[in-house]
C-alpha cells in the first residue's frame, strides 16, 4: 500500500496503489480521477480523452471567456466531480455557471493523510461552497467521503455529481450494464447531437434496460452498441438508498462496481458517444459511456433542475456528506 506524489503535464498529482488497484489524481486540475487501473489484468478501466492531460495555461486564452470550453478544453476524460452546475452554462439567481460548474477545472488543495488516504478540498467563486475530499484505497476499494457546505447566509441550489467515463480498450461492443431492478428510463426531452439524431425515443419514463428506440424498434441499453450508433442521454432514478452499477466485458471479466448514497445523489446520468459526433469536441475521436451518479438532472443546467424541482437544496450553513466506493470486479470486500 502506497501513496506518491508526481507532476503530469505540470500539474500536481497524486497515485493511491495496493496489490489490486491504482488510482491516480490530478490536484492540479479538479482532483480528476486520470487512472484507475484494475493491476490484476493490467487495464486502466476510465477513458482517456484523446486531447489527453492538458495544463490550463497551454490552451487557447478566449476558453476562460467561454464557458463550454472552460471546461473542455481542459477534460481528460476520466472522472471528475461536478459542481455546482450539472452540463451546460446556466444562469442562477445572478451568477453565470460555466458547462460542468467549477470545481473541475481549478487546482485543489490536498495533502497526504497516511499510506492509505489524500484529503482534497476546494471552494467556489460563483456560489460560497467548499468541498472536503478523503480518497482512501483499502483493499483494492477506493473509497471517497465528502462534505460539502454552504458558506452563504441564505439557502443555495446547486447540482452535484460524479462524471465518471468508460472507454477503450476496456470499454468495447458487447460490453454490459448491470444496475438494480426497478429502474426508471428517463429520455432527455431533445436530442443532443446537432443532427437530431438520437438512439431512445422521446417519452417515457421507460423501465430498464429495454426501452422504445429510434432507428430500432427498441433498444438494449445494458449493452455497448457498435461505433457509429447515435449520441444519447438518458436520466435513470429508483435507486434505494444506497446506489450501485456494474460495468463489465464478458469475453475478459475486467469491470468496475460504483456504488453511492443514492439518498444525495437519486440520478444515474448514462451518457452515450460512440464515434457519432465527428465535428467539434469529439471529431469521430470518442468511443465513450458515461455512468455519472448525479443530485439533479437534466444536463440543461442549475436553472433547469431548479425548474424541474431536482435541485439540491443546502440551507444557510448547511452541510450534506456522500460516500461514494468504486472497485474492480473480482476484488472480494
Amino acid at each position: 500500500m502506497s501513496v506518491f506524489q508526481t507532476v503530469l503535464a505540470g500539474l500536481p498529482a497524486v497515485t493511491l496503489e495496493d496489490e489490486w488497484l491504482r488510482v491516480t489524481v490530478l490536484a492540479g486540475k479538479g482532483a480528476d480521477v486520470v487512472e484507475l487501473t484494475d493491476k490484476l489484468r493490467g487495464l486502466d478501466l476510465t477513458w482517456r480523452s484523446p486531447t489527453g492531460i492538458r495544463h490550463p495555461a497551454t490552451v487557447s486564452p478566449g476558453a476562460a471567456a467561454d464557458d463550454v470550453a472552460a471546461f473542455l478544453d481542459t477534460y481528460p476524460g476520466g472522472w471528475q466531480e461536478i459542481l455546482p452546475n450539472g452540463g451546460a452554462p446556466s444562469v442562477y439567481r445572478g451568477a453565470r455557471l460555466p458547462q460542468h460548474g467549477e470545481v473541475a477545472t481549478v487546482p485543489w488543495a490536498y495533502e497526504v493523510v497516511d499510506e492509505h488516504a489524500v484529503r482534497f478540498s476546494v471552494s467556489t467563486r460563483r456560489l460560497p461552497l467548499s468541498l472536503l475530499k478523503v480518497m482512501r484505497l483499502r483493499t483494492g476499494v477506493l473509497e471517497i467521503d465528502e462534505e460539502l457546505l454552504n458558506e452563504a447566509l441564505v439557502p443555495l441550489d446547486v447540482m452535484w455529481g460524479h462524471h465518471i467515463t468508460f472507454g477503450e480498450p476496456f470499454l468495447r461492443p458487447g460490453a454490459k450494464i448491470r444496475l438494480p431492478d426497478g429502474i426508471s428510463v428517463i429520455p432527455h426531452p431533445v436530442p443532443i447531437h446537432p443532427s437530431g439524431r438520437r438512439r431512445v425515443a422521446p417519452g417515457g419514463p421507460y423501465r430498464w434496460p429495454v426501452v422504445p428506440g429510434t432507428d430500432l424498434d427498441t433498444v438494449d441499453l445494458s449493452v455497448i452498441p457498435e461505433p457509429g450508433t447515435p449520441s444519447d442521454i438518458v436520466y435513470l432514478t429508483g435507486f434505494e438508498d444506497i446506489g450501485w452499477y456494474e460495468v463489465s466485458d464478458p469475453r475478459g471479466g475486467a469491470g468496475l462496481r460504483v456504488e453511492w448514497d443514492a439518498t444525495v445523489l437519486p440520478y444515474l446520468w448514462l451518457w452515450q458517444e460512440f464515434g457519432a459526433t465527428t465535428d467539434y469536441p469529439w471529431w469521430g475521436r470518442a468511443f465513450v459511456v458515461g455512468l455519472e451518479p448525479f443530485s439533479s438532472y437534466p444536463t440543461d443546467g442549475l436553472a433547469a433542475a431548479v425548474a424541474n424541482g431536482t435541485a439540491l437544496r443546502l440551507a444557510a450553513g448547511g452541510r450534506r456528506r456522500l460516500r461514494l466506493t468504486a472497485r474492480p470486479l473480482g476484488v472480494i470486500v
